[in-house]
């Protein structure tokens, strides 16, 4: 099934690769919006955030129009480690999850605007992650490189950091920040539900 003119509600390379890797080209439309988080559960932040940046870009698109709003967070012990701020902040992060397992929820909101109204879908998709313990000059090496800087909990699993991942349990491109496989599966639905109504 073909899916054209998705908007992602995102400015993130890696999100739009993904897409683009299973044949979704999408219009890249990031959220302007000022993010506002009521909760500290990990699997509630990603919804409220995935909603929000959704929201916000369905706001100016016409009848017709799909939305992609989408949310990571990396979590350990149910606290939620951001964008490190500082290469200092990056190695704390780092020394955190290393030789331990830790969790990268993300929240996803598909909106598809019609005549009559938004239809939504909302989820999370949780993987577990294990990382190999690492010695102190690796934790330095890699924590005051740039790849971290930009990256929830400080890693990429498709960049260096590769060499220190022990094993996912769950979706590998949930990890590096879209679940794409369960993204497709609920859009064509979507899309499937609005054909098979036309016909009706």
């Amino acid at each position: 099934m073909e899916i054209r003119n998705l908007i992602l509600a995102s400015g993130s390379p890696r999100r739009k690769e993904l897409l683009e890797q299973i044949g979704i080209m999408p219009v890249i439309s990031p959220s302007r919006i000022e993010e506002v988080v009521t909760s500290s559960v990990p699997e509630q932040v990603v919804l409220e955030l995935s909603s929000q940046k959704a929201e916000d870009v369905m706001s100016r698109c016409p009848v017709g129009s799909v939305v992609l709003g989408a949310d990571t967070v990396v979590a350990i012990d149910g606290m939620i480690l951001g964008k490190p701020k500082s290469h200092g902040e990056a190695c704390e992060m780092i020394r955190r999850i290393q030789g331990r397992s830790h969790q990268v929820h993300t929240g996803v909101a598909i909106l598809l605007k019609e005549e009559t109204g938004l239809r939504q879908k909302h989820f999370t998709v949780k993987t577990d992650v294990m990382v190999f313990p690492m010695t102190e000059e690796e934790i330095r090496e890699y924590g005051e490189s740039e790849e971290p800087m930009d990256k929830a909990g400080a890693y990429a699993i498709q960049g260096r950091f590769a060499a220190y991942i022990q094993g996912i349990s769950g979706d590998y491109s949930n990890v590096v920040g879209l679940p794409v496989g369960r993204v497709y599966q609920e859009l064509k639905a979507l899309l499937e539900n609005r054909e098979d109504e036309s016909h009706d």
